[in-house]
């Protein structure tokens, strides 16, 4: 089990040492891990990653740092994240009709509520994910600036 523990913290020091080691400037790698956290938000599984290569094509960010980005959504945080963000879009957008009237179930009320849902983890997606992505993206390019700072002076010495 120790042997076990000791591989896997060595795989993750290595992880974090390529993500690290990503190029670009400090700027463009921190706009890669908002665009990837932007996208993380949004309930599009399996899309996330080509969603947040696209928006950082469009923000000059870090492809590699985007599509890393996007763990912020993965099996142990769907639930959380979503149900926050959906209630985000109904603090927005008003709790809508709410609940499920089975007996006036049909084509046209299954779309309503449908739509009613959508518009609201939608919105909350954009909304929680353009905090997270601010926040982190901020607090990347501190990160990125700190090391590089260190990586100039241990060179100097």
């Amino acid at each position: 089990m120790v042997k076990l523990l000791s591989a896997s913290r060595q795989r993750l020091r290595r992880w974090l040492h390529w993500l690290w080691s990503q190029e670009g400037t400090p700027g463009q790698r921190a706009r890669g891990v908002a665009a990837g956290v932007f996208c993380g938000c949004y309930p599009f599984f399996g899309l996330q990653t080509v969603l947040s290569i696209g928006v950082a094509s469009l923000v000059r960010g870090n492809h590699l740092l985007a599509a890393a980005g996007t763990l912020i959504s993965n099996p142990l945080t769907y639930v959380p994240l979503y149900w926050f963000n959906y209630m985000v879009g109904c603090r927005l957008l008003g709790p809508g009709q709410g609940g499920i009237n089975l007996s006036e179930l049909n084509r046209s009320s299954m779309w309503a509520q449908g739509w009613e849902f959508s518009q609201r983890i939608l919105l909350g997606s954009t909304v929680v994910g353009m905090v997270l992505a601010m926040a982190s993206g901020w607090m990347a390019y501190r990160l990125f600036l700190r090391r590089e700072a260190r990586a100039v002076v241990s060179r100097g010495s």
